[in-house]
Parts: structure tokens; C-alpha cells; sequence
């Protein structure tokens, strides 16, 4: 496949060059038709600009014509790509046009025409995108074309008298520039400059067929009146059309390579609708065979008729002399025949012979005719199936364009639909999810409290177990209490037993010792049994006592053994309980961290898709924005114009917009399952952002160079700043410090630059307006009768310094001065009367100041023809005063006589756009009108009159001068008269440029570039 497209390529590039060389001769249509061809295999005009930017077009006049004829080819068969890769070089052509005009002959002129052509027909479908190359429409293309909307009629009518008054200016300046006197059309010289003209017919007959149809398809929605001026254009255009296809169809060289419609006698009645059914589209038909200068020829019909013709008069001569007479002419076999009749016989053939060739030559002609005929027939047919097939193909084209944009319109639908139940999906998620959150916030409460609970049980149990650990230290410190009592009892029992013995021994002793004295002690003895006798009572006692003691000490054990088996009990039940508690709530802390743990994952899930949202509506706006800017290099985005106001309004709801998505962005920084503020703000934002770059280059299409970039770089910086904001918000990690303060920014200076391209004449208040009417009209009335005043002044001090001839060209001069001076106060007053009528006709109950107000645009054309008006005749009075000094110019008097007459028409159609047709103040106002022009060419005429009286003094006088003088004289006259035509031709272009100029800046003024926004 590389290969092949390197084979094209390299083909092309071969046809491309032999196409386009220095050789004065005609471009052959196999290099022409080769280079059309490799347009479409690559789509686009690529190799064919490569190739013709190496060539010396601006060195050689022949080569640059050939180019043309070339690229105006490509432009008309080529693939549709070529218009787009070739606007580009619009400025290049437009340059080397300029330069070749300098140079007046051969084929300078040629080419500088033809590349305006080509840069205007470029434009022309820059504009009008519908119409392809080769202009070939239906009607009903034609009416899509303008969209139904009169004023696109209107405009597409002006852009075709435009483009077509290009061709027929090719066309003339082809025809002047050969010598119509020899047949040139058959010398190669001839032949190349005639060839490009076949394309030019081709353009010529579909233009004036479309221009008929739109002027009565305007006629039919418009007054006659205000198409005066296309009806004036059309005639003129449709004389020179007429003559350029007559002349065209005389030429050899034509006849045989194009058949060339003739237009009707008279041109199309437009006041009458019906005259559209007479009105036949003409058609230009380029025979098959004879598509190229250098094709082959082809055989005539007639030398393939030679044989039938043949066959025919030998079939003829059979049936007079029969079948079987093998030699005719061979009379010496006849028998009984003599001289005489031999004679007769030949001179009978010979008459047969002679009648016989004239029917033959007759039936030739015929035969040629009719070949002719039928080939000019299968032309027009094979053109008909052309169309119908281009037609056809462009009906399945846009067929297939709908269909594709029906499909994706259908995909935006569904993914609209899925991304609507995807969300109401999980709406319904989330509001499930926060009725299982309630549930859960429910059972964990009653978890909460059910532990509670159970530390409560757990707090009491364990102050029962203190209490009864309490009780048992009690009960442990009185057993010890009782074994110390008891040990205590015990040591004194003990201690007593010792004593008792200790007193027994001693007793026993004295018994021993007393034996001897029993007598004398047998009391001592009675009381000591006595004593003993309660020590045994009192040792009994203690021994019950003791028992009584041990028997409280075993029912005390016993008792704090059923406590402790008691409190043994509690601890069991309290550990088994701890631990019933302890595993459901584990159970319970396990089940409620799974559910908090499935609630994050769907919060989270939920934030996730939130952010998926927001992501998708940025995608978009990022579409959004970035098709804005690459629109902005689109050709057809050219013919785009807007206001400077409009721009202001679309800055000032985008600034809007960024307010409200800067809060839309902190609220939803702030929750972020809740992106339903933010998604619209963003939309709204990339809407109002790629509108205002749009409309922000469409304003830049119609103010000044400088502004018009600085405007555009800052649309463009718009938008880059606008694209990197909605990045930082599609990433989450740059979602927090994502700023649109830059943004701001840059709507603030397109807003500043909108406040100084916004026109002037806006400037006033609209109050005020009523009042700057009638100052203006005041004013220019007021410098109008200083202007007679002066001029009478003038005219009086002239009578008493002047004499002769100097004062009778002053007189003559200032007096039509005054007369035109006098002819504008009448015109003055009638629009002062006529204005008055309108403003009581039409204000109704309002004042007249709410009347002007209301009438804004009206009212300002009038106070700028007022304005006209009066520095005419100040300046007009001025160049009057110095022309009569002697200081001045007659040329500055007849030009300030002119700008008059156009400032009074520009002050008459302003007050005649909102009257009355029958009015008498109207006809008063176009009366004193044409006294105005008749009194401007008065003065005009008075000052050439003038100018030439006072340069019939100046007398020559060659007498006294010798041949070198003269000869020297006559090459400085030679100079004198280059440097002035030169002079003169810069002039004329200035001129222009001023003119270009000055409508821009009224336009811009009273408003033009609102009404082409809107």
C-alpha cells in the first residue's frame, strides 16, 4: 500500500511538473486529469502545494498562468480537501497578485486577474460550504443553501455578482489581450491563454442560472425598490456574459473542445413571477471525444459511412443496368448501337453519376448533422446522468451523515439512560444502605444497653462478693479473737493447774510440815478444803465454759464453710456469666464491625462512583472546550462575525458561572457524596466558556489586525486555562487546590479589550439622543448660512481685486457655490419637515425624545448625515476661498462638491427610510434632492470651465528651442508622465484602502457588526 501511495505520489509530482512550465503552450489534459486524480488518492492538495512552493512563480509570467489554470482545476474537480489545504496560501496569492499588476503587458495583467479570481473563489466556498468546486446544485440544494432566510438570499446574491464579476473580468482581459484580427485560436501561444477559459465558461453558466433563480425567489419576498440595485447589476453583468459567449463561440479552437450555450435575446423579466417558467438553465457541453486539445481524433461519421454509402450507389447502378452487366463502359459488345447513342448513353450516365454524388454529398451532411447531433445529445445526457449521480451520491452522503448522527445521538440516549438508572441504582443503594445503618445504629444501642446492663448485674455481684469476703475477715478476726481468748484461758487454766500444784506441793509439804501440827492447824486445813473445793467448781465451770467455747468455734467453722462454698457458688456463676457476656459481646463487637466495615465500603463505593460523575461531566467539558479552540482554526470559522457587546454579555455570564462553581466546588470539597451542585456548574461552565472563545474570535474577525490578534491569543489562553482547571478537577489528587482564579482572569481582560472595541457612537445616552438631533440639524443649518455668507463675502472682495478673466472664473465659481449652497438649505428644511412628520406619525402617545430613544439606529444615521452635511460646507467654503486666492486646487473644490452631493443622499435616505411613500414632505425632500446634484454638477462644471480658461493662458512656445532641447524635453516629459501615472496608481489604491476604512469605522460606529452577530 506504501508503495503504491509512493508511485501516486511520484506520478503526480511528474504530471505537476510538466503540467505547470515555462512553454507558451496549453496545459494537457492527461497532466491535468493526473493531478486531479492524485487529489483524490490522497484527499487533499498535499503533494500539489510541495511541488508548486519550489516553483519560480513570481520570476515567470507563463508559468504562474499555467498555475492557475492548474489549481483552478483542482479547485473545481478536485478531491473536496483541496479548498481546506489551499486557504492557507490565500495570502501568498493574494501577494503575487499585487505583484504581477505592476506589469501592464504580456501576461502580468493576466495573472494578477486570474489569482483574484481563484482567492475569490476560494472565499466564496469558504462562506458557502454547501456549494462544491465545480457549482454544480439542484434547486432544492440551492434553497438549503440559504436556509430559507431571505437574508442569506440576499447576501449569497451580492457573493455571486461578486464571484461572477471576477470571471467576466478574466474573460474581457483575455479577449483584449489577442489580436482578434488573426486567427490566433489556432496558434499555441493563443491556445494558452484561451485554454483556462473553458473553466471559466463552465463557472459563468452556473452562476448566472443560480443568480436568476435567487433574484426571483428575492422579488418574491422583497419590494422591487430595494432590488433596484441587483436588477441594474444583473442587466450589465448579462450583457457582457451574452457578448463573451457569442465571441467565445466563433473561436475555432472552442468548437471542438466545448459546446457553448447561448443566452436569451432579452434578459429575464423579475417583476413578473411567472417569467421564471420561461427561464431554461443554460448548459455548457463538453463532447467526450473531444475533452482534450491533444486527444486522439477521432473518426468522423462520415468516413464510417463510406462503405454503406458505397454499397448503396452500387446497388443503384445494379437496378439500372442490371446485375449481371460486369463492365458498364465496355460498349463494344452491344450489338445494333451506335455512336449517337453511346453518347447519350454516357452523357445519361454521367448525369446519373453527378445526381447521384450530390445526393451522396447530401446524405453525408446529413449523416454529419446528425451525428453532431446525437453526440451534443449523449453529451447533455451523460451531463444529466453526472449530475444525477453526483446528486444521488450526495444524498447518500447526507444520508449516511444523518444515519451517523442519528446513531450517536441514540448512544448519547442510552449512555444518558444507563447513567439515569445507574444513579437512581444507587439512590436506592444508599437509601437501603441508611435504613441497615438505622437498624444497626438501633442494635447497637440495645447492645450498648444490654452491657449496661450486665456491668451493672456485674457491679452488684462483685459488691456482694466484697461484702461477703467482708464478712468472712469478720468472722475469721473473731475466730482468732475467740482462739486467743481461749489460748488466753487455756495459759491461765494452765498457769492456775501449776499454781495449785505449786500450792498442793507446798500444801503437801506443810501437811508433811503441819501433820505434826494437825492439830493445832484443823481449822487451817477446814478452810483450805473449803478453798479447794471452790477452786474445783471454779476449774469445772472454766472446763465448760471451754467447751461451750469450742463448740461456738465449730459452729463458726461451719458456718464460714457454707459462706465460702456459698461465695465459691457466686465467683462460678459470675465467672460463667463474665464469660457468656464476654463472648456475646465479642459476637456482637465482630458483627458490628462487619457492617461498619460493609457501610464504609458502600460509602466509600458511593464516593467513588460520585467522583466517577464528576470525572465524565469534566471529560466533557474538556471536549467542549478543546472543539471551541479547534474551531478557531477552522476555515469555515472565518466568515464567523459577532459584536463587540454580544462578547461582553457572554463574559459577563461566564464570570457569573465561575462564582457559582466556586461554591458548587468548596460545598462539595466539604461532602463528598453529594456531587448533584457541582456537575450543572461545570456543563454551564464549559458552555459559557467555549461561547465565549467563539464568539470572542468571531469578534476578532471584524476590528483591526493588532486588536484582532490580542483578543484571539487571549481567547486562546482562555481556554488553556480553562482546560487545565477542569484537569486539576478530574484528579483527585488536585481536586482540593484546584483554582480557577487564571480563568477569571482572562475574562476579565477579554472583557476589557470587548469595553474598547465596543462602538463609539453607542457612547451616547439614549435620552440625549432627541436632543443631539435637533442640535445637529441646527448646526448644519447654522453652517450652511455661514457658508452662503462667507461665499457672498468672498464674491465681493473678488469684484473689488480681480479683473478680466480671473474675475469672471471667480464669478462663475462662487456663484454656483451659492447656488449649491442655497439648494442644501432647502434640502435642509424638507428633512427637518419630513423628519417632524415621522416622529408625529409614529410616536403615538410618547414624547419625541422616547420616539429617538426607541429608534436608536435610525436616529444616529441621521445625526451622522447631519454631521456630513455641515463639515462639507464648511470645507467645501474653505477650498472656494483658496481657489479664488489663487492658493487652492479646482480639484479640492470639485471633490468637496462631490462629498456634498453624497453626504445629502446619505441625510435623504436617512430621512426617507421610515416615511410615508405618498407624502408631500417626501416628495418636497427627493425635489429639493435632485436640485442638490443638479446644483453639484454646476459647480463642477463652473470650476473645469474655470480651470480651463485659466490654463489657456499658459500658452506653449516651442519656437525658439533646437532638436536636442525638444528631444531632452520630451524624455523628461516621458519621465514626468511614469512618475505621475505611477503617483496615480498609488493614489487610487490609497483611496481605496481609505474608503475600506472609513465604511469600516461607520460601520463599526452605528453598530453594523451588532446586526451581523445577531
Amino acid at each position: 500500500m506504501i508503495n503504491y501511495l509512493l508511485r501516486v505520489e511520484d506520478k503526480m509530482t511528474v504530471s505537476i511538473n510538466k503540467a505547470i512550465n515555462t512553454q507558451e503552450v496549453a496545459v494537457k489534459e492527461k497532466h491535468a486529469r493526473t493531478c486531479i486524480l492524485g487529489t483524490h488518492h490522497e484527499k487533499g492538495a498535499q503533494t500539489f502545494w510541495s511541488v508548486v512552493n519550489r516553483l519560480p512563480l513570481s520570476s515567470n509570467a507563463v508559468l504562474c498562468w499555467k498555475f492557475c489554470h492548474v489549481f483552478h482545476k483542482l479547485l473545481r474537480d478536485g478531491h473536496p480537501n483541496v479548498l481546506k489545504d489551499s486557504v492557507r496560501y490565500k495570502n501568498e496569492l493574494n501577494d503575487m497578485s499585487r505583484m504581477w499588476s505592476h506589469l501592464s503587458e504580456g501576461y502580468g495583467q493576466l495573472c494578477s486577474i486570474y489569482l483574484k479570481l481563484l482567492r475569490t473563489k476560494m472565499e466564496f466556498h469558504t462562506k458557502n460550504p454547501r456549494f462544491p468546486g465545480n457549482l454544480q446544485m439542484s434547486d432544492r440544494q440551492l434553497d438549503e443553501a440559504g436556509e430559507n432566510d431571505v437574508n442569506n438570499f440576499f447576501q449569497l446574491t451580492v457573493e455571486m455578482f461578486d464571484y461572477l464579476e471576477c470571471e467576466l473580468n478574466l474573460f474581457q482581459t483575455v479577449f483584449s489581450s489577442l489580436d482578434m484580427s488573426r486567427s490566433v485560436s489556432v496558434t499555441a501561444a493563443g491556445q494558452c491563454r484561451l485554454a483556462p477559459l473553458i473553466q471559466v465558461i463552465l463557472d459563468c453558466s452556473h452562476l448566472y442560472d443560480y443568480t436568476v433563480k435567487l433574484l426571483f425567489k428575492l422579488h418574491s419576498c422583497l419590494p422591487a425598490d430595494t432590488l433596484q440595485g441587483h436588477r441594474d447589476r444583473f442587466l450589465e453583468q448579462f450583457r457582457k456574459l451574452k457578448d463573451l459567449f457569442y465571441r467565445s463561440s466563433n473561436l475555432q479552437y472552442f468548437k471542438r473542445l466545448i459546446q457553448i450555450p447561448q443566452l436569451p435575446e432579452n434578459p429575464p423579466n423579475f417583476l413578473r413571477a411567472s417569467a421564471l417558467s420561461e427561464h431554461i438553465s443554460p448548459v455548457v457541453v463538453i463532447p467526450a471525444e473531444a475533452s482534450s486539445p491533444d486527444s486522439e481524433p477521432i473518426t468522423d461519421l462520415v468516413e464510417t459511412d463510406t462503405a454503406s454509402q458505397q454499397s448503396l450507389f452500387d446497388n443503384k447502378f445494379d437496378d439500372i443496368f442490371g446485375s449481371s452487366f460486369n463492365d458498364p463502359f465496355n460498349f463494344s459488345g452491344q450489338n445494333g448501337m451506335n455512336k449517337d447513342d453511346k453518347d447519350r448513353l454516357i452523357e445519361q450516365l454521367y448525369q446519373e453519376i453527378s445526381a447521384l454524388k450530390e445526393e451522396l454529398d447530401n446524405f453525408k451532411a446529413e449523416s454529419h448533422r446528425l451525428g453532431v447531433q446525437l453526440r451534443g445529445r449523449i453529451s447533455e445526457l451523460e451531463a444529466e446522468l453526472a449530475e444525477q449521480q453526483h446528486l444521488k451520491q450526495q444524498a447518500l452522503d447526507e444520508s449516511d451523515f444523518l444515519r451517523t448522527e442519528l446513531e450517536e445521538l441514540k448512544k448519547q440516549w442510552e449512555d444518558t439512560e444507563k447513567a439515569q438508572r445507574s444513579l437512581t441504582e444507587i439512590e436506592r443503594k444508599a437509601q437501603a444502605n441508611e435504613q441497615r445503618y438505622t437498624k444497626l445504629k438501633e442494635k447497637y444501642s440495645e447492645l450498648v444497653q444490654n452491657h449496661a446492663d450486665l456491668l451493672r448485674k456485674n457491679a452488684e455481684v462483685t459488691k456482694q462478693v466484697t461484702v461477703a469476703r467482708q464478712a468472712q475477715g469478720d468472722v475469721e478476726r473473731e475466730k482468732k479473737e475467740l482462739e486467743d481468748s481461749f489460748q488466753r484461758v487455756s495459759e491461765q487454766a494452765q498457769r492456775k493447774t501449776q499454781e495449785q500444784a505449786e500450792v498442793l506441793e507446798t500444801l503437801k509439804r506443810e501437811l508433811t510440815a503441819s501433820k505434826q501440827e494437825l492439830q493445832a492447824l484443823q481449822s487451817t486445813l477446814q478452810s483450805s478444803l473449803q478453798s479447794e473445793a471452790e477452786r474445783s467448781t471454779r476449774t469445772v465451770g472454766l472446763e465448760q465454759e471451754r467447751d461451750t467455747l469450742v463448740v461456738a468455734v465449730t459452729q463458726r467453722s461451719q458456718e464460714v464453710t457454707a459462706l465460702q462454698a456459698e461465695l465459691q457458688q457466686l465467683k462460678d456463676a459470675l465467672d460463667s456469666e463474665k464469660e457468656s457476656s464476654s463472648k456475646s459481646l465479642e459476637t456482637l463487637q465482630t458483627r458490628l464491625g462487619e457492617k461498619e466495615s460493609r457501610e464504609q465500603a458502600l460509602q466509600q463505593r458511593l464516593l467513588d462512583e460520585q467522583f466517577a460523575l464528576l470525572q465524565c461531566t469534566v471529560q466533557e467539558a474538556e471536549q467542549m472546550v478543546q472543539d471551541s479552540l479547534n474551531r478557531l482554526d477552522d476555515p469555515a470559522h472565518i466568515s464567523c462575525t459577532s459584536s463587540a457587546d454580544y462578547l461582553l454579555c457572554r463574559t459577563l455570564a461566564a464570570s457569573d458561572c465561575i462564582e457559582r462553581l466556586q461554591g458548587a466546588h468548596g460545598k462539595y470539597l466539604s461532602n463528598r457524596s453529594d456531587v448533584s451542585s457541582l456537575l450543572p456548574c461545570v456543563a454551564l461552565f464549559a458552555h459559557l466558556i467555549s461561547d465565549t472563545i467563539l464568539q470572542g474570535s468571531a469578534t476578532s474577525h471584524m476590528v483591526p489586525m493588532e486588536p484582532a490578534d490580542l483578543l484571539s491569543e487571549m481567547c486562546k489562553q482562555c481556554g488553556s486555562e480553562a482546560l487545565h482547571y477542569l484537569g486539576a478537577l478530574k484528579d483527585e489528587a488536585s481536586l482540593g487546590g484546584a483554582d480557577c482564579t487564571a480563568v477569571r482572569n482572562c475574562l476579565s481582560r477579554i472583557s476589557a479589550l470587548g469595553e474598547e472595541l465596543r462602538p463609539k457612537g453607542l457612547d451616547v445616552e439614549q435620552e440625549e439622543l432627541g436632543d443631539l438631533v435637533d442640535k445637529e440639524m441646527a448646526a448644519t443649518s447654522a453652517a450652511v448660512e455661514t457658508a452662503v455668507a462667507r461665499i457672498e463675502d468672498m464674491l465681493s472682495k473678488s469684484r473689488a481685486g480681480d479683473t478680466g478673466v480671473k474675475l469672471e472664473v471667480n464669478e462663475r465659481i462662487l456663484g454656483s457655490c451659492t447656488d449649491l449652497m442655497q439648494a442644501i438649505q432647502v434640502l435642509v428644511l424638507a428633512s427637518k419637515d419630513l423628519q417632524r412628520e415621522i416622529v408625529e406619525s409614529g410616536r403615538g402617545a410618547a414624547s419625541p425624545k422616547e420616539f429617538y430613544a426607541r429608534n436608536s439606529r435610525w436616529t444616529e444615521g441621521l445625526i451622522s448625515a447631519s454631521k456630513a452635511v455641515g463639515w462639507g460646507a464648511t470645507v467645501m467654503v474653505d477650498a472656494a476661498d483658496l481657489v479664488v486666492q489663487g492658493k487652492g486646487k479646482f480639484e479640492e473644490l470639485m471633490v468637496c462638491s462631490h462629498e456634498i452631493a453624497a453626504s445629502t443622499a446619505q441625510l435623504v435616505a436617512a430621512s426617507k427610510v421610515k416615511a410615508d411613500k405618498d407624502s408631500s414632505n417626501l416628495a418636497r425632500l427627493r425635489q429639493a434632492s435632485r436640485g442638490v446634484n443638479q446644483a453639484t454638477a454646476g459647480v463642477v462644471a463652473s470650476t473645469k470651465s474655470g480651470k480651463s480658461q485659466i490654463e489657456e493662458k499658459d500658452s506653449m512656445d516651442f519656437s525658439s528651442m533646437t532638436l536636442t532641447q525638444i528631444k531632452r524635453q520630451e524624455m523628461d516629459s516621458q519621465v514626468r508622465v511614469l512618475e505621475l501615472e505611477n503617483q496615480l496608481q498609488k493614489e487610487r489604491q490609497k483611496l481605496g484602502e481609505l474608503r475600506k476604512k472609513h465604511y469600516k469605522l461607520a460601520g463599526v460606529a452605528e453598530g453594523w457588526d451588532e446586526d451581523a452577530a445577531e
